[in-house]
């Protein structure tokens, strides 16, 4: 192939790829924008979500390594909607909101899976505590440099020391939780 040819394959490439040009810094439209929680209590799920959080996004679904994902979360804002546990969420047998108040996510890197996916690679702080925590996350741009954005990962939460002492049984209170995210991203 010569040299043209390859700029020719490269040029159309890049046209034809969406999101080929460079990494977009996104602002959420928290209005349209859900950030919640998916956990068990005596083997049956329920749902939770945080009202108040802020996310800084840059994302490139081409060129991954110019993309980064900076969250914190208000962890007195999460609900269940169940009284008693909405209580007791921002306690210290949980999250323990008056000395800890927020939970923060930073990516240290993506790896793609295909054209629309990706595994965000990160640290997650919650309770002070830090662990590695992979998200997936599928990326649709839309007209209008607007993109929609869903993530979705699991979490231990005893690593974190959520639910610890009393509340460490497994068999009422599951360890695993599953965190998604549906994002409505608009162009900064």
């Amino acid at each position: 192939m010569t040299l043209s040819a390859t700029r020719r394959l490269a040029l159309l490439l890049c046209l034809a790829l969406p999101g080929a040009a460079a990494a977009a810094d996104y602002h959420v439209q928290q209005d349209k924008s859900t950030l919640g929680f998916t956990a068990t209590f005596q083997g049956a799920p329920f749902q939770g979500s945080f009202s108040q959080w802020h996310a800084d996004i840059r994302f490139d679904p081409v060129r991954l390594a110019n993309s980064k994902f900076d969250v914190t979360v208000d962890t007195t804002s999460a609900a269940t909607g169940d009284a008693d546990r909405d209580g007791a969420l921002p306690g210290a047998d949980f999250f323990n909101a008056t000395k800890y108040p927020q939970a923060h996510y930073l990516t240290t890197g993506f790896m793609r899976l295909d054209g629309t996916r990706a595994i965000a690679h990160g640290n997650l702080t919650l309770r002070g505590v830090s662990h590695p925590l992979d998200l997936t996350v599928t990326f649709t741009s839309q007209p209008g440099g607007t993109a929609l954005m869903d993530v979705t990962g699991t979490l231990k939460r005893l690593d974190y020391g959520v639910g610890g002492g009393e509340y460490a049984d497994t068999s009422v209170i599951g360890d695993k939780v599953t965190i998604q995210a549906h994002l409505v991203l608009s162009a900064k």
